[in-house]
């Protein structure tokens, strides 16, 4: 790692690939213009600074805006892709590596201690950022159904047992009220164009 900013247009080109990367879960279903990693990750680490948890608020942050960093190297990896968890692992370690070596040494080895503590998932934070992931997907998933009218239920199943902490579990339940009555209101709305459509 250096001890000065020597790679600073590296980084930014790093930077700048996360911010174009769209995310591959959404490009798998066909949504119009998708969101990035850059975008997830902006949003995760606003949440972040609005927890009211019995954690690191600050660290939290510094989490979210490094948990996948090493996208911009080897791409956003969904389960779909065919690759195993530990050569996933693999490739964001060395992607990580690579990018931690272009900024000062503290900085660093700060960015990869918090990625390592993030895949490892054992503390607190760790698992509030996990939980933050998740959160932002299903978010993202029915901000979709609501836009393109698209079918997004498989985001809702995968993650159905994932939230395990507060304020996730309040978060979540509400999430799901609002999608089952705005389905409601989507069909109720289709049956009255159906029926005004054979007058």
């Amino acid at each position: 790692m250096k001890t000065e900013m020597s790679d600073i247009f590296g980084l930014l080109k790093v930077l700048d690939e996360l911010k174009h990367l769209k995310r591959t879960g959404w490009m798998k279903f066909n949504i119009p213009e998708p969101e990035t990693v850059a975008c997830h990750m902006y949003r995760m680490a606003v949440l972040a600074m609005l927890l009211d948890c019995d954690c690191d608020r600050a660290k939290c942050v510094r989490m979210t805006l490094v948990h996948d960093l090493g996208e911009a190297i080897i791409g956003d990896i969904t389960p779909h892709c065919g690759i195993s968890t530990a050569e996933k692992h693999r490739l964001e370690d060395e992607a990580m590596k690579k990018i931690t070596e272009m900024v000062p040494s503290a900085a660093g080895s700060d960015w990869y201690s918090l990625w390592q503590e993030y895949e490892a998932s054992e503390t607190k934070e760790a698992k509030v950022v996990k939980h933050l992931d998740k959160f932002d997907m299903v978010v993202q998933a029915f901000h979709y159904e609501q836009k393109y009218g698209a079918d997004l239920e498989e985001f809702f199943n995968s993650t159905k047992d994932s939230f395990t902490l507060e304020p996730f579990i309040s978060w979540v339940k509400e999430l799901r009220m609002k999608r089952l009555l705005n389905r409601k209101e989507v069909q109720e709305h289709n049956n009255v164009s159906s029926v005004n459509s054979n007058c």
